[in-house]
């Protein structure tokens, strides 16, 4: 197989690439320069957001390509058609985020839509993420695919929310612990989600897949206590109940990342149907390797994660959590 990675340096492209170099792939990696690749790879040149940006990727030709873009639908639409002509299968690195706001729990890939256009400019995630399916639909037909992942974690996450959770618990001390310990949580580790998206190109499926865990795959106690085990940590957990969470002022899933309390919004991220992609193949590995790995990976670079610009960084103020802590404990 030649694989050709639009992106391919951090988080979910990255552990594609490494996937696919482990496999015996052939791949080329088009990014911008910005961070260095992994070894192995042919590297391409270019800014996607640019005009002319797109411009190494004018000659070759590929199996298989697979984009994480998330920022213009245009961009993705661009992309597709330079390549539909040289390429057998476009991989899209979706997000459940298409589906309309709230969805119900169970919902599987034939849930309503926000709507979208393939030829928008900066829009929000939700429409950039939708109009971006549609762009590949439009130049690969029933040779694209829709990777719809949820909530991602493992190494080399960018966004920071299950780093933040392990640098506080190794800190130490008393940490505040959202209730209640056993709220079902729904992710995929990125590594996991890689593996699932070579295979599928390989089986040259097609259309829109929900890409995460099981429903109640891990748990929020499940979560804090691999985190604890891994870091070594001198904690006590300190459980509160959400309505104490909330009422103290507490941003659920900004300052305390991961972190929904049960209702509408938790049941819309945690509770979707996979059932589809299991029934491909999906293998989810247990919360306690992705934690440990990802402790690893911290450990390993020696400096803080590295953080997406257009993300706001995660993670409670230590003098907020200590006063919450002190005002209901």
């Amino acid at each position: 197989m030649k694989l050709l990675m639009l992106g391919g340096t951090e988080f979910v492209g990255r552990a594609v690439v490494e996937e696919a170099l482990a496999r015996g792939v052939e791949v080329t990696v088009f990014h911008r320069g910005h961070h260095a690749p992994p070894h192995g790879v042919t590297v391409l040149r270019g800014d996607r957001r640019a005009p002319g940006g797109p411009a190494a990727l004018e000659h070759g030709a590929w199996d298989v390509v697979v984009d994480t873009w998330s920022g213009a639908p245009s961009a993705v639409r661009e992309a597709a058609r330079l390549l539909a002509g040289r390429t057998d299968r476009y991989v899209y690195v979706s997000s459940r985020s298409v589906y309309r706001f709230p969805s119900a729990a169970g919902l599987d890939e034939d849930g309503p839509l926000v709507d979208a256009a393939p030829g928008l400019g900066d829009v929000d995630y939700a429409q950039a993420k939708r109009g971006g399916e549609m762009a590949v639909t439009d130049a690969f037909g029933d040779r694209g695919l829709l990777a719809r992942a949820g909530l991602i974690l493992g190494p080399w996450e960018n966004v920071g929310r299950l780093p933040w959770w392990l640098n506080r618990i190794a800190r130490g001390g008393q940490v505040l612990a959202p209730g209640p310990r056993d709220l079902p949580l729904q992710y995929i580790d990125a590594r996991d989600l890689a593996s699932w998206i070579l295979d599928a190109a390989d089986a040259e499926l097609s259309g829109p897949y929900n890409l995460v865990s099981p429903p109640g795959h891990t748990t929020m106690g499940e979560l804090l206590d691999a985190c604890t085990r891994v870091t070594g940590g001198d904690v006590r957990l300190r459980w509160l109940a959400p309505e104490a969470v909330v009422a103290a002022g507490i941003e659920p899933w900004t300052e305390l990342p991961l972190w929904l309390p049960p209702g509408e919004l938790h049941d819309t991220l945690h509770g979707g149907n996979v059932s589809k992609a299991l029934s491909t193949g999906l293998h989810c590995r247990p919360v306690e390797e992705t934690v440990a790995d990802t402790w690893a990976w911290l450990r390993e670079l020696g400096a803080p994660a590295p953080q997406r610009p257009d993300r706001i960084a995660v993670g409670l103020d230590p003098e907020k959590e200590e006063r919450v802590l002190r005002d209901l404990l």
